[in-house]
């Protein structure tokens, strides 16, 4: 889970990716966000909670400057399970941004809208949980009308039409597609749509499949120019063949070594046993024939032992 969080911000700090992720979810695919339109914004705040003051930390989040919007604040939450308490951490991420523009040295500023988006990345299961604040809080009736409501903007990737999926232009499209198709047919087909963020994607795939051959594979790809993800389910392939020979020759000699160990075994308790035979013959208590035939060998084969 750790793993999979890391791997997805390292891709989606990326502006590129951040722009076309706003661009398909909120405006349809047009190119309304412009990459070089965005900004980082620390992704930490300070929440004061009684006497004690907690840090609290979005996955992503970065400023959009336009000419008509201004500047909004936009944050991504990724989620691979479902969280039912999510409305209240998103409500306590977007108050605490708002908060910050009523301080003393903000307040004269003008004020910009935080929008934030929760991006869902199972697809074993849909979310099934609450999406907004009366969801989750005990309100009587009487006073409910007097409580706010909050929704978060869920998305949920896998679920996504495929035309929607289709409107991705950046790495975003491969986790995308990548999640449809596990959802839809168990199954993964790559294309070969150039990858622009090799080692970030190659990570998040390594953490979303649990297949550390895409993360291997990176030294490999390092430096080389239109990459795509049917060249590196080849190379995955052929690392997977290579461990299995490399595997299978191990695994050949540990049972080469057991097996000689065990005959070995088997081979001095027969030697031990035919000595002490052949010293019942030369001591006159057994015959040679009763001595071979206890030995499951021939007169012959064990004269070899006595003389």
């Amino acid at each position: 889970m750790k793993d999979k969080d890391i791997t997805q911000k390292m891709l989606e700090k990326y502006n590129d990716v951040f722009a076309d992720i706003l661009n398909v979810l909120l405006f349809d695919g047009k190119d309304v966000v412009d990459e070089s339109s965005l900004s980082d914004a620390l992704p930490m705040s300070m929440l004061k909670i009684g006497s004690n003051f907690r840090l609290q930390e979005r996955d992503i989040a970065k400023y959009w400057q336009n000419s008509k919007i201004n500047i909004s604040l936009f944050g991504l939450e990724n989620q691979t399970r479902p969280d039912k308490l999510m409305p209240l951490r998103v409500f306590g991420y977007d108050g605490t941004e708002y908060v910050n523009q009523t301080r003393k040295e903000n307040r004269y500023k003008e004020k910009y809208p935080v929008i934030t988006l929760v991006l869902y990345l199972g697809y074993d299961k849909r979310w099934n949980y609450p999406t907004t604040l009366l969801e989750i809080l005990n309100v009587h009736n009487d006073i409910k009308s007097y409580v706010n409501d909050f929704k978060i903007n869920l998305f949920e990737i896998a679920y996504l039409d495929r035309v929607k999926i289709d409107l991705f232009k950046s790495d975003f499209k491969i986790l995308a597609d990548y999640l449809y198709q596990m959802r839809t047919k168990r199954d993964y087909t790559a294309d070969k749509t150039t990858i622009e963020h090799v080692e970030e994607l190659l990570y998040l795939m390594s953490a979303m499949t649990g297949d550390n051959r895409f993360e291997e594979t990176i030294n490999e790809l390092k430096g080389k120019e239109n990459v795509n993800m049917c060249e590196v389910l080849d190379r995955v392939e052929a690392r997977g063949v290579e461990r299995g020979r490399l595997e299978g020759i191990e695994k050949g000699r540990l049972e080469g070594i057991e097996k000689g160990r065990i005959e070995g075994i088997k081979k001095g308790k027969l030697e031990g046993a035919v000595t002490t035979l052949a010293s019942l013959v030369k001591d006159g208590i057994l015959s040679i024939e009763d001595a071979a035939k206890r030995a499951n060998m021939s007169v012959e084969v064990f004269k070899k032992y006595i003389y």
